[in-house]
């Protein structure tokens, strides 16, 4: 027991070590990005109303702070981020934690869906595939796999979208819930399910396909190992050996790269909400970069920058329960 909690410290503490200079370096890159880019808020904001004098642009830039050098605005808030204050938005007229927290369900939700159906059906049909290797069910799912591969996510969903809410109308276009609906709580889920279906299955399809194809190719190398002929020796029921040796050990490999992939499937969730009006964390980022509202991107950088490094922590643990030889060092 109390080597279990050494470890579980050591391993706490060898992630703070590298999470803080890697989101520092993160937002300080980011941050000379979003200044390289001509114009600001208020240039934005002048411009929808029609114009505004000099001097009320200048007198707004000095209400938010953007007449101070860079390297003082970014000193400004990261002062602020260690307080737990992201700013506040010029663009939105809000906080910008209220802002993000508003939105972060969700993106959460969505991205929590999408790999929970990518995991299932990527593993389920990886399994298949090297069950049946050189056979028809894994030459039809190969073929289906690898066109999910190809085809970009938003065009699966703009094609999703056609079919099944323009031609037969059977699920909602946009959005998350049905505005103003009085349903029960049964019909309130039924409702979020529906209007899910299309967003997650959209972002789920790449990594369906990676999954799917990584399972494979582990699950026959470990097919042939030592350990699993010995298991067949043993008279273990071969359901036994594939689920308890064969697939828990090819489930490392799926994990790790199901980590790597939080940063690709939280940019992919920008994408599709965008298809699907989803009102999450990236129709407001992309909203905050057409209105050149710096502290709105930042926030949102640094929540998803958290969101991958808990991510990688996550997986880290997970490893360790399917290999307990893995160890921190």
């Amino acid at each position: 027991m109390l080597e279990k909690r050494h470890w579980f410290l050591l391993l706490i503490w060898r992630t703070l070590i590298q999470v803080v200079p890697t989101l520092l370096g993160i937002l300080l890159i980011m941050f000379i990005i979003l200044h390289l880019i001509p114009g600001d808020a208020v240039d934005v904001m002048a411009g929808e109303s029609g114009g505004a004098s000099e001097a009320s642009m200048t007198l707004m830039r000095e209400q938010y702070g953007l007449n101070l050098p860079a390297w003082q605005q970014f000193t400004h808030w990261f002062a602020n981020i260690v307080q737990g204050n992201l700013g506040f938005s010029p663009r939105f007229n809000a906080p910008v934690t209220q802002l993000i927290f508003s939105r972060l369900p969700a993106t959460l939700g969505l991205m929590l869906a999408a790999q929970i159906v990518a995991m299932a059906f990527g593993i389920f049909f990886g399994v298949v595939m090297a069950l049946f290797v050189g056979k028809w069910p894994d030459r039809f799912l190969s073929l289906f796999t690898l066109l999910l591969y190809s085809l970009p996510g938003f065009w699966i969903g703009l094609m999703l979208l056609v079919l099944f809410s323009v031609q037969l109308g059977w699920l909602p276009s946009s959005g998350n819930v049905t505005i103003g609906a009085q349903l029960s709580v049964w019909g309130t889920i039924k409702d979020s399910v529906s209007h899910a279906i299309l967003p997650v299955f959209s972002l789920a399809s790449f990594f369906i396909a990676i999954y799917s194809r990584l399972t494979r190719a582990a699950m026959l190398e470990i097919a042939h190992q030592d350990f699993v002929r010995t298991a067949k020796a043993k008279g273990i029921s071969p359901w036994r050996v594939t689920v308890h040796h064969v697939l828990r050990c090819a489930l490392i490999p799926v994990v790790t790269v199901a980590g790597m992939h939080i940063a690709t499937l939280l940019s992919g969730a920008a994408v599709v909400e965008t298809v699907f009006s989803w009102p999450g964390l990236g129709r407001l980022a992309l909203d905050a970069v057409m209105a050149r509202d710096v502290n709105v991107l930042l926030g949102i950088l640094f929540f998803s920058s958290l969101l991958v490094l808990a991510a990688n922590f996550v997986v880290d643990l997970i490893h360790t329960w399917l290999d307990p030889r893995i160890k921190v060092r």
